[in-house]
This record gives C-alpha cells, structure tokens and sequence, in this order.
C-alpha cells in the first residue's frame, strides 16, 4: 500500500510501499511502541512513536503536522477507514502533505 515517510532530521516526506501494514510502520520509525492521529476527513492518518519524546533525541529533528502535537525523529502517513486497525493507501498527494508540515 502507498504511504509517506516523513523524516524530521532530513526533512524530506518520501512515498513507500508498506507491504506488511503496522509490521512495516514499526520498521520504518524503528519501534515498536506505535500511536496514530487522524490528520483529515479521508481517514488518513499519523502514525509515530508515542514516546518519541521520553526518548533521548539528541541530533533528531522535529515537525509538526497541521495543527497536531509536535513529532520527533520519524512518522509515517498511511490510509485508514477504520481508525488505525486496518491500513489502506495514503489519499493525501504528497505535495499537499509537505505544505501541512512545520519543521521545527
């Protein structure tokens, strides 16, 4: 399924394919303990670590996501018509989830 990696500390949004749905998500931010908000009415939704500040930070960027609480480090934006349980493609065009990010 298509989704968007957003890296802080480049500050780049790059698209993937997430074959193995929340497994790849996890790989992707690098661990396991993964929360979600969603960011539109399409059911997209922003995934990340959810103690991505107890954690050390140090050298890791941050960004902020519309109007959601600031991100450390890596998240990932996937599809979803279920609140988060089941993953489907991205609908956000990835020019338009750049322009909703704040790098911080």
């Amino acid at each position: 399924m298509k989704a968007y990696l957003i890296d802080a500390s480049s500050r780049t949004v790059s698209p993937v394919e997430l074959a193995d749905g929340l497994a790849g998500i996890r790989t992707l931010i690098g661990f396991d303990s993964v929360d979600s908000d969603e960011i539109d009415a399409s059911g997209d939704r922003l995934f990340f670590d959810e103690r991505c500040f107890l954690r050390d930070q140090t050298g890791k960027g941050r960004f902020k996501l519309d109007n959601l609480a600031p991100v450390a480090d890596k998240a990932v934006v996937a599809g979803s018509g279920d609140d988060g349980a089941t993953l489907q493609d991205a609908a956000v065009d990835p020019g338009a989830l750049l322009a909703r990010i704040t790098w911080l």
